[in-house]
């Protein structure tokens, strides 16, 4: 795209009529498959979610309205309810409890969001925030005796605010840019005892994305997987069952599967699906053996926690995450 230029999503015609022709072609398929109320539902979950996505990126907005307001869609108000977040700031003082939430904020790596077409509209370090850190927190005070602020904040690495925050959060990580400063910053917070939860990316490309800007972080330490008997899976709950946490993009997108398909793939993008169809649960460690980044990629935490209240998403999936989400803040705070 040249220099100084915005095109509109909607000026890419392969993409529109993509969208309008997968509309058309599940809607003639669900009344092929007839009685079969399964498979009509997929179809018709990804007929309405992509055909939505197309009127709102596209400014038909009205024709959305009209054409998700009746009866019969109302099943799909986890796939079709608008997922725009307001994230709070951060804290104008330390808070006078042991933990507070904080959401890392982050620059937009654009060239990823490109060859992904992962255009949501917002910054990628908001994803989920109005309802996932809510959620998550009153897990923790009703799980847990950690004194935890009610409040949940968001904070740069430019801040140097962030040493009072024992734990850092950081999603979308397949997306994110730090320049050197940051990275800097993020290499001391962490060998200080800093603890980095990494959530919510998806498939090789985005794990090399992720893994180039680790590198800025630490270009001397590796990344290694984590081991199912490792303390931070069993300092507080026990985990014994190593699932796949879908995210809502799964659920709505890939009906019946809890990997998440990517939007497009550029030519820039050479990864298979098969990269994000297995969790993976690693992590970067320090000189004593300590995680202090621990990484689940090909899961999505956060969109567990949102969706907790919704009878759509499994339980199974949510109460995973949230296991896993307070061993993660047991195992930063105390080690």
């Amino acid at each position: 795209m040249p220099s100084g230029r915005t095109k509109s999503p909607c000026r890419y015609s392969r993409d529109r009529w993509g969208l309008l022709t997968l509309w058309r072609l599940s809607c003639r398929m669900t009344s092929i498959l007839g009685r079969d109320r399964d498979s009509r539902s997929s179809l018709k979950t990804v007929a309405i979610v992509t055909f939505k996505q197309w009127c709102v990126r596209c400014g038909a907005t009205a024709i959305a309205a009209v054409l998700f307001s009746t009866p019969s869609l109302a099943e799909l108000a986890i796939c079709t309810t608008p997922q725009r977040p307001d994230c709070p700031s951060a804290l104008n003082a330390p808070a006078d409890q042991e933990f507070t939430f904080s959401r890392l904020i982050f620059s937009d790596n654009q060239a990823a969001i490109e060859n992904l077409g992962d255009r949501i509209g917002y910054p990628h370090w908001q994803a989920d925030c109005s309802e996932s850190e809510p959620h998550f927190i009153a897990a923790l005070k009703r799980l847990t005796r950690l004194d935890t602020n009610t409040d949940s904040q968001s904070i740069s690495l430019l801040d140097d605010r962030i040493y009072d925050y024992p734990m850092l959060y950081v999603v979308e990580a397949g997306f994110a840019s730090f320049s050197q400063p940051e990275a800097d910053t993020l290499r001391e917070y962490l060998l200080r005892g800093g603890f980095l939860l990494v959530d919510d990316f998806h498939g090789s490309y985005q794990w090399e994305e992720f893994e180039g800007w680790m590198r800025q972080v630490f270009p001397d330490r590796s990344i290694v997987d984590i081991p199912p008997s490792h303390e931070i899976f069993n300092v507080h709950f026990a985990i014994d069952e190593f699932i796949q946490i879908p995210g809502l993009r799964a659920l709505c997108l890939n009906p019946g599967e809890t990997w998440e398909l990517p939007i497009m793939k550029s030519s820039a993008v050479n990864e298979s699906n098969a990269s994000r169809q297995q969790p993976r649960w690693r992590g970067v460690m320090d000189d004593d053996g300590r995680i202090m980044a621990i990484i689940n990629w090909n899961m999505d935490l956060g969109d567990a926690w949102e969706h907790a209240d919704m009878e759509e998403y499994s339980a199974l999936y949510t109460a995973t995450a949230y296991r896993l989400g307070v061993n993660y803040v047991m195992y930063g705070m105390t080690h």
